[in-house]
């Protein structure tokens, strides 16, 4: 039944990104109906990301001191009403308070994800379920672009966030009843599982159960994987936000046509996802500890170096594509062992570090949602922001060879 908890946490992943994307989708109308300028748009796009960021730690230590089951739950509920309160918003000003908001709300999500990944996944199984959950939010952005795309078109940009607001509260209502924090509590699992997951997940010390805040920035591992997931997020969050505008207007495209052309990386995503999910645990089974999280990592902030330079050159909205999509291909095979490694070294208390992780990394989808356009005004060029990006990942390379996912917190910082 532990797959039922993987699906369940997949299609929570979709949903997470079926909602952040829907703004970039429907950034033409929204520009156009609240007359907005591009540099106000990045604005409401970086409002969300400082509303993830700053919420991460908070939402991961909630998640490790009141359990997944009502975490989640609370979470997705409290996004999904500021999904539905994004139709509401009439002015430049109201509407980057929404999405502050909304993405406080998201913010919980994949902190709590990894609290329930480490209390019901066995050590040999972490790399794929971790992969397999990022697959979900790529797959999520990939059909969320042409299909909000197409629903914004027939229903207008206002209703389509109501009705995502309804699938979200259905998830948090599945959740609350079914999922349990512990398998242990769970009566519906059968006993032969139930010993499985117990005989083979990672044990918690009472050290982890007291880990502060004073363990986590004492820890070299901690500072190089929020300096790694900065670079990954400061790639990625531009594929959420401004890879489809600017191909609509680079290339003169529709924003049916662009759309397409944006959800291909979001596609290649999911693969990166599922090839280093599968190469974690293959390393990780030949007793290569270290190895299954930094090789994958390395290779793809490798690829994605590549990938973003090729697309800063590219001359048609297809070969941009298809360069963006080995960008984020590459970006996406960080995932799964940066997730990992949380869990790794955080144990009990993976939801606060993970949550730390991720804060830093959505200080870098921040950034990027404001360091695009001005970069463009001030230089009148696209290239400097993918020189950045691509210097970014050549620093995140480096920085694994600092990360020890072997040694947990406790013991790093005794």
């Amino acid at each position: 039944m532990r797959a039922v908890l993987v699906v369940s946490t997949f299609l929570l992943s979709m949903l997470l990104y079926v909602d952040r994307v829907c703004i970039s989708a429907a950034k033409k109308d929204v520009a156009a109906d609240l007359s907005l300028s591009d540099i106000q748009m990045g604005w409401i796009f970086s409002a969300f990301s400082l509303g993830y960021a700053l919420f991460q730690t908070p939402s991961g230590w909630m998640a490790d001191r009141f359990g997944p089951r009502r975490v989640l739950a609370a979470i997705v509920a409290i996004w999904s009403v500021f999904t539905g309160l994004t139709s509401m918003a009439s002015s430049f000003v109201s509407m980057i308070v929404v999405r502050f908001f909304f993405g406080a709300g998201e913010a919980g999500a994949f902190p709590g994800i990894s609290r329930a990944v480490y209390s019901w996944i066995p050590m040999q199984e972490r790399g794929v379920v971790q992969g397999v959950n990022f697959s979900g939010s790529r797959i999520g952005a990939a059909i969320a672009l042409p299909l909000i795309t197409w629903t914004i078109a027939e229903m207008g940009w206002r209703p389509t966030f109501v009705l995502l607001m309804f699938v979200g509260l259905i998830w948090a209502a599945f959740w609350v009843l079914w999922f349990r924090d512990d398998p242990v509590d769970a009566t519906w699992l059968s006993s032969s599982e139930r010993d499985y997951i117990l005989a083979n997940r990672q044990p918690q010390s009472v050290q982890s159960s007291k880990l502060g805040r004073a363990h986590l920035f004492q820890s070299r591992t901690v500072w190089a994987l929020c300096g790694q997931y900065f670079a990954s997020n400061f790639i990625f969050f531009f594929g959420l936000t401004w890879f489809f505008p600017q191909l609509m207007k680079r290339y003169g495209l529709s924003g049916l046509d662009a759309s397409f052309y944006a959800a291909v990386p979001m596609i290649f995503g999911a693969l990166g996802n599922w090839t280093a999910g599968w190469w974690v645990d293959r390393l990780y089974g030949a007793n290569r500890w270290r190895s299954s999280r930094r090789l994958p990592a390395m290779t793809g902030f490798g690829l994605a170096t590549i990938g973003i330079l090729g697309c800063a050159y590219a001359t048609t909205a297809w070969t941009a594509s298809i360069w963006f999509s080995l960008c984020i291909f590459g970006a996406d095979m960080t995932l799964s062992p940066s997730w990992s490694t949380s869990v790794d070294i955080g144990k009990s208390r993976a939801g606060l570090v993970s949550g730390t992780m991720n804060m830093a990394g959505n200080v870098g989808a921040f950034l990027t949602g404001l360091a695009f356009p001005y970069l463009l005004e001030w230089s009148g060029s696209p290239l400097p922001f993918f020189y950045v990006a691509a210097l970014l990942n050549l620093v995140a390379v480096g920085l694994w060879l600092v990360i020890d996912p072997t040694v947990a917190l406790e013991e790093s910082s005794a």
